[in-house]
């Protein structure tokens, strides 16, 4: 039997004040640890801008697009160009950010349960699986070492984090994401993390647009 509670960490996001989503007693201290891994709750990225490099496909070339953009997660993602910014509508991989991010977890509108402990390669992990706020549920998995998010299984894909960066302000992020299909397990994308600057507010130009 699973315990519940609601949900006492809330992101204050307008969209989803209508929905209280629910924590597990277990799922509680697992929560508190991976934000205070990333940083703290204070410090976890909300509006932001970042730049990427993308390569599609099974190997890392070390070339792929070269991505500027401005996150407002999971409900808005620019990219910027000369000609201005153009969002990346319906895209699921907003969601993918908002949770690395781990806003997902403190969102009014998550539920959250705890996962079984698993291995992936050498690493032990434990987990957390978020619905509500995502759907179809999320699974994310933690380091045991370090608490630092590990792992992601969501829809049809496995995306797998490293090399986690600190930011002046002690906001961690990862700056290595690699995208592999569960049917097969082979890589379809590797993304790196190139800049992520926290931001007071949206551009001028965007702000209508939030």
């Amino acid at each position: 039997m699973i315990i519940t509670s609601p949900l006492c960490m809330q992101a204050g996001d307008p969209g989803s004040s209508e929905v209280q989503g629910v924590v597990s007693r277990p799922a509680r201290p697992l929560i508190k640890k991976a934000l205070r891994a990333a940083g703290g709750q204070s410090k976890l990225l909300q509006i932001f801008g970042m730049k990427d490099r993308v390569v599609l496909g099974n190997t890392d070339t070390g070339l792929g697009a070269r991505r500027e953009s401005v996150l407002d997660a999971p409900r808005h993602w620019w990219l910027k160009s000369s000609g201005g910014y153009t969002e990346r509508e319906d895209e699921p991989a907003t969601f993918l950010v908002w949770a690395w991010t781990l806003k997902v977890l403190t969102d009014q509108a998550s539920s959250v349960e705890t996962l079984p402990d698993t291995k992936d390669g050498d690493l032990e992990l434990w987990g957390l699986r978020v619905s509500g706020s995502v759907q179809p549920a999320m699974d994310l998995y933690f380091s045991k070492r370090s608490n630092l998010l590990s792992r992601i299984d969501w829809r049809s894909d496995i995306h797998r984090f490293s090399e986690w960066k600190t930011m002046p302000n002690g906001t961690k992020h990862p700056t290595k994401v690699v995208g592999y299909k569960k049917a097969t397990g082979k890589p379809w994308y590797f993304d790196e993390v190139l800049e992520v600057t926290p931001l007071p507010e949206l551009p001028e130009p965007l702000r209508a647009q939030r």
